[in-house]
């Protein structure tokens, strides 16, 4: 801040903490006992006081280590860098916890820091610019020292001041957490409507006024899938509907791995080829571009084939149910299954089903850690297959009711990247003294902070020992 406002100083971390001390090293690995925190409870101005572990009740010397209320807590080690540095205040509620070796407590001067004021200035850009600058990596963790966070630099405001900062931003800060919990909610909404859409579209429901246009009646109820692996599980289908098997409407073929450690497979390929790491974004789209591209020598040479524009390709283990369509000529890598829709089928409607499908089959799949379906099963797939007019209507209907959802989720993500700059602005508009009224008649900061240097540090408060829960 290169000016201040009036009867503001900078000083840092250090001058205004009575204690900065790492936690606990051990691993938790009770199933109850002495509640310590999660490195994940922390988050900038947010401590999650049910995100914990345990450790033994009877754990030594635990007392040196529980939180009061207002002590702060900084992210010392994390894998990710931009969480590294972050703090939170703690409230009642975290009174007793344990904190790990990943956390660092700071235990304020609250004659001179109002701990929530102190929580706001180093979650504000000029603390967080400081944090990046000492961050050190060692074994995948990034990580910042406490010697480096008593040299943070704080702007100090007067005590008054910096107690009705912390009283607005609570208020502030609030309502925008709140506004964020509503727009997040929106985005589960979205999700829920796109499976509903999906749903109705391959049961018959979504066109069910089309087939009554032309005296078609409909099915009472829905079949529990529009794709089974077994015939019992067919249900009751609307009129001018059939169970099909899958394999008489597209032809099935595997994708697979050109050799990697060949480089005339792949160095300069151009042949577009979907891999796992293509999928969760193609998911429910046309895909046009890949990732990765091995070259024709690559794709001659394995058992990886050359499929047509149009290609349904369904994820069948490692991301198991994503699927996408082929927006031109394409290879895929082994965990797909490619079908290649026949005029009796198109390919839209067959990604829809699997869409409307993926729980269900996601449940009639094997292996305990990664879902599969194998070839064998993927043969006995069958279709709840309506007539190609009507197929051609459902994804008529399918893409105006998801564009409509496409829209939404525009301007949603608009207002959750608005929603997202409103704390950082509010920080920035405090720590230029613009958030709240000034007072002439406030102790000046650079004065308190002399007088106090005068007095001496202040008294040690009794530690006491959490008690086991």
């Amino acid at each position: 801040m290169s000016v201040m406002p009036a009867g503001w100083t900078t000083t840092t971390l250090g001058d205004v903490a009575l204690e900065v001390r790492n936690g606990i090293s051990t691993k938790p690995n009770e199933d109850s006992g002495l509640p310590i925190l999660r490195i994940s409870a922390v988050r900038a101005m947010k401590l999650d006081a049910s995100d914990v572990r345990y450790l033994p009740a009877d754990f030594p010397n635990a007392g040196t280590y529980a939180l009061r209320t207002d002590d702060l807590l900084f992210t010392r080690y994390n894998g990710n860098r931009d969480l590294v540095g972050a703090c939170a205040r703690a409230a009642a509620v975290a009174a007793g916890l344990t904190y790990p070796d990943k956390l660092i407590r700071v235990r304020l001067d609250t004659r001179v820091a109002l701990p929530a004021f102190v929580e706001a200035a180093a979650c504000a850009q000029g603390a967080r610019d400081f944090i990046d600058q000492q961050l050190k990596t060692s074994a995948g963790q990034v990580g910042v020292s406490g010697a480096d966070l008593k040299r943070l630099p704080l702007p100090l405001a007067p005590l008054a001041e910096q107690q009705r900062i912390a009283d607005k931003l609570d208020a502030v800060v609030a309502r925008v957490d709140a506004c964020r919990d509503r727009l997040a909610r929106v985005a589960s909404l979205l999700k829920r409507f796109r499976q509903a859409v999906l749903s109705a579209a391959t049961s018959g429901r979504l066109s069910a006024d089309w087939r009554d246009l032309r005296s078609e009646a409909s099915a009472t109820t829905p079949a529990r899938s529009p794709l089974v692996i077994y015939a019992d599980e067919q249900d009751e289908l609307p009129a001018g509907w059939s169970w099909r098997q899958l394999v008489e409407l597209a032809r099935l073929e595997s994708g697979h791995t050109p050799r990697k450690s060949v480089a005339a497979y792949w160095d300069g390929g151009d042949v577009p080829w979907i891999s796992l790491q293509d999928i969760r974004a193609a998911d429910g789209r046309v895909v046009t571009e890949t990732k990765f591209r091995p070259t024709q020598a690559g794709i001659d040479n394995s058992s990886a084939r050359l499929l047509p524009e149009g290609t349904v390709c369904f994820c069948r283990d490692i991301s198991f149910g994503y699927v996408t369509i082929m927006g031109r000529p394409m290879a895929t890598s082994q965990h797909f299954a490619n079908w290649v829709c026949t005029p009796q089928l198109l390919p839209k409607y067959l990604m829809y089903a699997f869409m409307a499908a993926r729980r269900f089959l996601g449940m009639s799949g094997q292996g305990t850690t990664v879902t599969t379906i194998y070839m064998p099963a993927l043969k006995e797939l069958r279709l709840a297959t309506p007539t190609a007019e009507e197929q051609a209507e459902i994804v008529r209907r399918v893409g105006l009711l998801f564009a409509f959802a496409d829209r939404l989720e525009a301007r949603l993500a608009k207002a959750q990247a608005a929603a997202d700059r409103l704390t950082p602005a509010l920080l920035a508009k405090a720590f230029r003294g613009e958030l709240v009224p000034q007072d002439p008649a406030d102790e000046p900061a650079a004065e308190l902070l002399k007088r106090l240097t005068a007095d001496g540090p202040a008294p040690a408060a009794k530690v006491r020992r959490p008690r086991a829960v």
